[in-house]
């Protein structure tokens, strides 16, 4: 097999008996991915800010464990990835062997309406929890010499979208640091991807009014993404009838991009607009 068509990542196939921790799994994505990961055979480290979601999880999981951890924390960060390394190595393993950020944080926001506040909570959730997360695990990864970091983005960070003013950049941070992540960790046996997921019908989405095509539920996402795992790939995006689009319109010159985007979503803005 050429180098261009071998796996960007050490597949991950064989789940039975693995530690992952899963940051962000209360709810959605998260919560699907943990509960197919524990299917699977996998010993299942779950976190998240509410923890009677996560005991509900493990009380419905057997040998489940629940780890509540504010993302925003830098300190709860480290504390909580100090008890994940002791639940993997608990198990045999010196690290987790998948290290999955799903969690999130989404308001719909136009330039109309800028929000200072919603921005920052965008920044604080989305990409700053990330790095808190890379400052309290790289040494056990780097020193294991091996695990996959997995980080939650979306297609809204491909490009520029309405609504999206606050929940798209963060995004876009995300892949772009995956990239940086898997050019310097892959060589040093770690494995790194990014998720993009189209429209999931999640609390998330939920708040949305405007039509969401290509939907899918939950669990549909969580095979889609333990899928791209289990193949080594680097972007794992679906439902790929939706974004291979997006990753089409990502292409487009800007002028070209711009008049089909406003003509897709047309009257999405004035469905946000403040009432007179």
């Amino acid at each position: 097999m050429s180098r261009l068509c071998s796996p960007l990542n050490p597949p991950l196939r064989d789940w039975r008996g693995l530690p992952v921790w899963l940051i962000g799994a209360s709810s959605g994505i998260g919560r699907a991915t943990a509960h197919a990961l524990h299917a699977r055979g996998a010993k299942v480290l779950v976190s998240a800010r509410h923890s009677a979601a996560l005991q509900e999880f493990c009380n419905s999981h057997e040998g489940s464990q629940a780890l509540m951890v504010d993302v925003t924390d830098a300190e709860a960060m480290r504390r909580a990835a100090h008890s994940a390394l002791a639940f993997a190595q608990a198990l045999g393993h010196p690290a987790p062997a998948l290290v999955a950020y799903c969690a999130g944080h989404y308001r719909a926001q136009q330039a109309t309406q800028f929000d200072l506040a919603e921005m920052q909570r965008h920044l604080a959730v989305n990409y700053s929890g990330a790095l808190h997360l890379l400052d309290a695990m790289l040494p056990a990864l780097l020193q294991a010499g091996r695990g996959h970091l997995s980080l939650m983005g979306s297609v809204a960070g491909y490009r520029g979208l309405p609504l999206s003013l606050a929940y798209g950049p963060t995004k876009a941070a995300l892949h772009h640091l995956a990239e940086c992540l898997h050019l310097e960790l892959r060589p040093l046996g770690l494995g790194v991807s990014i998720v993009s997921p189209g429209f999931v019908d999640t609390p998330l989405t939920q708040q949305n009014h405007f039509h969401m095509p290509s939907l899918i539920s939950p669990e549909q996402a969580a095979e889609a993404l333990i899928h791209g795992w289990e193949r080594g790939h680097f972007d794992i995006h679906f439902p790929r009838r939706f974004t291979l689009w997006m990753q089409l319109l990502r292409h487009l010159p800007d002028a070209w991009y711009f008049a089909a985007v406003r003509r897709a979503t047309q009257g999405q803005a004035h469905e946000h607009a403040p009432t007179p």
